[in-house]
């Protein structure tokens, strides 16, 4: 059967505590699995107004109505107000996630910080910040991490090193168009296969080209109906299809299950591949459509 992995990013406290519930009970009324990817650090979220002087910023939160799908007080963080410390506040939850049959696995520590910063820093800092994580994960579930996947998909090869020095089986840190193991620039074999988002997201997608909440799964599910040989990846945000926008997320399940499709966690879909056999490929930032700045891209 045709695999389609979900692959949900959890950036904050609000969509850990209300968007992460509502996923996994949709989940399981549509039989579908899901790899889940936990923000374990401080939600900062307040601190992603520095963006507002990037190109495209703006025009993207005028389109994705930020604070409707975000709340005021989670755009408060790390600025007026402190910034919850996500795993010690839902380590419970986050090992229920697991407890439910559901892949679990390493977004970031501090999403902001990273999504900010990690594109330009050294190995050190790169390194650190992601020992954080893994050691906070390996508390909460007592066990290390086996994927990651970055946030804002910003990644430096220090990180995708690092991955393997971890102990990881496979991450899933860019956009892309079909599995791949990450080189160096001499060609040499860098971290642990790629599973690259295949998919738009919908916030990318939404405002665009007369594309609504309530039409946009039908240009989704138009992408999806040749499938590739080794399958799908897509991303979704515990922020937004967890929360107000799950009935979109819902009209793609029916979707694809009509379309033939295995709703599938990440892990099963890299289960299905021969690892050993992947083509090479490097990691490069650049653009895309519907998204401010660059971000990690499969050459």
């Amino acid at each position: 059967m045709k695999k389609l992995a979900l692959k949900i990013d959890v950036d904050t406290w609000r969509g850990t505590r209300d968007g992460v519930p509502r996923l996994m009970h949709m989940l399981q009324q549509h039989h579908a699995k899901a790899t889940f990817l936990f923000s374990l650090g401080p939600d900062h979220t307040g601190r992603a107004i520095k963006r507002v002087f990037r190109p495209g910023f703006l025009s993207k939160v005028s389109r994705t109505s930020v604070v409707e799908h975000y709340g005021i007080r989670t755009l408060l963080y790390g600025t007026v107000l402190p910034g919850p410390d996500i795993g010690k506040r839902e380590a419970e939850l986050m090992r229920e996630v697991r407890a439910q049959g559901f892949e679990v696995g390493i977004h970031t520590w501090d999403h902001i910080k990273w999504q900010d910063y990690v594109a330009g820093k050294d190995a050190a800092w790169t390194r650190a910040e992601m020992r954080k994580a893994a050691e906070r994960f390996e508390r909460i579930f007592g066990e290390p991490a086996r994927t990651h996947g970055a946030a804002g998909w910003q990644i430096n090869d220090a990180a995708l090193a690092y991955e393997r020095e971890l102990g990881m089986l496979y991450a899933s840190d860019g956009r892309g168009s079909h599995p791949f193991q990450p080189v160096d620039a001499a060609g040499q074999p860098l971290g642990v296969p790629q599973l690259p988002t295949t998919l738009p997201t919908l916030d990318e997608l939404i405002g665009l080209d007369g594309l609504t909440a309530d039409n946009v799964h039908k240009h989704i599910l138009e992408l999806t109906e040749d499938e590739p040989a080794t399958g799908h990846v897509y991303t979704l945000h515990a922020e937004l299809e967890g929360l107000r926008l799950g009935y979109t997320f819902e009209h793609l399940l029916v979707g694809w299950k009509a379309q033939g499709y295995q709703l599938c966690s990440c892990i099963e879909l890299f289960s299905s591949l021969d690892a050993a056999s992947l083509p090479n490929g490097r990691v490069v930032m650049g653009e895309i459509p519907g998204r401010s700045g660059t971000l990690a891209l499969q050459a």
